[in-house]
């Protein structure tokens, strides 16, 4: 029974990412709540692995976690909280993180000289036409609705640093424990967003409902029972089925937009919308050797 319930549990739980963080930063500065967010994450997967007995790494192997976790959850959510804090629609920076694997794979081929099937590069291709048709409208958009040209080159800083952090999880710590890792690399995320409240310099919190609702979702929700969903998936259902799932996750994100919001894409958005998930699609097609992420947002 959990096995039919689990996967639409976590396409639920998982598109709410950037919901999250649409609903709380009109009540707090993107980067504080980063900072005690992933913190209080850091404290929650390190008690956590503390009880399981998984050792806490040292030197080197400490140092590539703390990276990975600057770039996947410091650089990449400090990034993309401050793009949707400044007009970006919650539904399209999901979108954008929806490429990520693809990005990962194109990588691959230059950093680590992998080689790539044709299917690949064709849905790269694809998805970075319909990504146009999804920011262009907005782009050139006057008024409520309009989204600068800052926040979508910081959106798509954001995935390629998600990117880069999940170059360095291939590497010599991919098989660490699932708590450790967590913890560390939340540790590192924290360094990252702590050091950007401090340069940005807003403390600005109001103690509305929604935000300790909203941080407190993403502790619980999104990193703990998320988390552990994402991994019970992939170790019973499969990488391949999770990835199929991911797919999901942006065009709910756009509807949940939409109700809660009122965030609306127009016909050529939807297009596009539709190009898009189909590029990645085509490019996570069997035989095309792409990695998965675990940062929801």
């Amino acid at each position: 029974m959990f096995g039919l319930i689990a996967p639409a549990l976590f396409v639920l739980i998982w598109s709410t990412g950037f919901i999250v963080a649409r609903a709380v930063v009109p009540h707090g500065a993107p980067e504080l709540i980063l900072a005690i967010r992933l913190t209080l994450t850091t404290l929650l997967l390190g008690g956590a692995a503390l009880y399981a007995r998984q050792g806490w790494p040292r030197g080197r192997r400490l140092g590539l976690h703390l990276a990975a976790g600057a770039m996947l959850h410091g650089f990449y959510l400090t990034l993309s909280w401050w793009a949707v804090n400044h007009a970006m629609p919650a539904g399209i920076m999901s979108l954008l993180g929806s490429l990520q694997p693809l990005m990962v794979a194109v990588a691959s081929v230059a950093l680590l000289g992998e080689r790539l099937p044709a299917r690949t590069w064709g849905g790269l291709g694809i998805a970075i036409i319909g990504v146009g048709c999804v920011l262009m409208p907005a782009i050139e958009r006057s008024g409520a609705g309009a989204i600068g040209i800052v926040p979508v080159v910081a959106g798509i800083v954001a995935v390629l640093a998600m990117t880069g952090g999940t170059l360095i999880q291939r590497g010599a710590i991919a098989g660490d424990p699932i708590l450790m890792s967590g913890a560390a690399q939340n540790a590192g995320g924290a360094l990252v967003a702590i050091a950007a409240t401090f340069i940005v310099g807003e403390w600005r919190w109001d103690n509305a409902p929604i935000l300790w609702i909203g941080l407190g979702w993403s502790v619980l929700g999104l990193s703990a029972a998320g988390l552990s969903l994402l991994v019970w998936l992939v170790r019973h259902q499969g990488p391949t089925a999770m990835s199929m799932l991911l797919l999901l996750v942006p065009p709910l994100a756009a509807i949940e937009a939409w109700l809660l919001f009122g965030e609306k894409l127009g016909p050529v958005q939807l297009v596009g919308f539709a190009l898009a998930l189909g590029g990645v699609l085509l490019g996570r097609s069997r035989g095309a050797k792409v990695e998965e992420t675990a940062e929801p947002g």
